[in-house]
């Protein structure tokens, strides 16, 4: 039976790797909390989910912009010829990112980067402190001319597309298949984003991008914690890019929440098969690991000295 000393000496024990797993991580991707659990269904590709796509119930690891200095866009990774063509990240082309919705205090959102909308022409604001423009719209981001962080947009770029120093954004991407029944496919129509940032969209979110009919007029969109309509994303916004996948192993902690429901019955059977071959895999360890020991020739005369000693006594 284990003492009270064995109990203290095993905690520490499972304290100590599984700081050690943390700050594994957190070395890995630069972030803390280095990976966050999916709480949704915007971004499944399968209705009973898959590995490889984001499901409800994975643990994704976060990416510290600071490590992927480079967001690339769906826009980038489908342009033919571009440096940044076939890159695929979760199933499909371009990024994805975990970003605050307006920079707000609301759950972030995992979903994937479409198109990036970056300054081109540019005034310097009459009162950067006041964050008055004579013309285009304020951007905190986009540095102005002068050098400062700040500026008044006049028109934008959208790199992997053939906009260039436009006042707006029209884009059609022609060869993303959208859901049944859908009434437009995956398009940008006369899109100012106000500020460079990025547009979003979930895989699973019938061609509707998070920005709504900011973007395209009968688009859906999100809204944040005070119910305003979700902008550009900003890069200061950007919590990080969504990393590798563990899949399932995050279902337990939805199923203390009021998403539990958009866990699938697949993840929860694989859940459960996971648990088992763990447990199965732990008790096959520890019986082979004492048949080692046992038939170790130190612990044989260890055990033969013990029996003499005994017998002398």
């Amino acid at each position: 039976m284990a003492t009270p000393l064995g109990w203290i000496r095993e905690a520490l024990l499972a304290i100590g790797l599984i700081s050690l797993l943390v700050i594994g991580l957190w070395a890995t991707t630069g972030t803390v909390p280095p990976m966050v659990v999916v709480e949704s269904s915007s971004m499944m590709h399968d209705s009973e989910g898959e590995v490889g796509a984001i499901d409800p119930g994975d643990l994704v690891l976060v990416m510290s912009t600071s490590r992927r200095t480079k967001i690339i866009s769906m826009a980038e990774a489908m342009e033919e010829g571009g440096e940044l063509e076939g890159w695929e990240s979760h199933g499909k082309p371009g990024d994805v990112i975990i970003y605050k919705k307006n920079g707000g205090i609301d759950t972030p959102v995992i979903h994937r980067v479409i198109l990036e909308a970056v300054a081109n022409g540019t005034v310097t604001p009459t009162d950067r402190s006041r964050q008055l423009c004579s013309e285009g719209s304020w951007d905190p981001i986009s540095i102005d001319a002068d050098g400062l962080a700040g500026t008044c947009v006049l028109t934008w770029d959208a790199p992997g597309t053939t906009v260039l120093n436009q006042a707006s954004i029209n884009w059609s991407f022609d060869n993303v298949e959208c859901p049944p029944g859908n009434p437009h496919g995956l398009m940008v129509q006369e899109w100012d984003p106000g500020h460079a940032g990025y547009l979003t969209l979930g895989d699973n979110n019938r061609c509707d991008v998070d920005q709504g009919s900011q973007a395209y007029p009968l688009a859906g969109g999100l809204t944040d914690e005070n119910g305003d309509r979700v902008t550009a994303v900003r890069s200061d916004w950007v919590v990080g890019v969504a990393g590798a996948e563990l899949p399932w192993l995050g279902t337990i902690k939805l199923a203390a929440s009021s998403n539990s429901a958009q866990v699938t019955g697949h993840s929860w059977r694989m859940l459960g098969a996971t648990a088992i071959i763990l447990l199965l895999g732990t008790f096959v360890i520890e019986r082979a690991t004492e048949k080692l020991l046992i038939g170790a020739p130190e612990i044989a005369q260890a055990n033969e000295e013990q029996a003499k000693n005994t017998e002398e006594e």
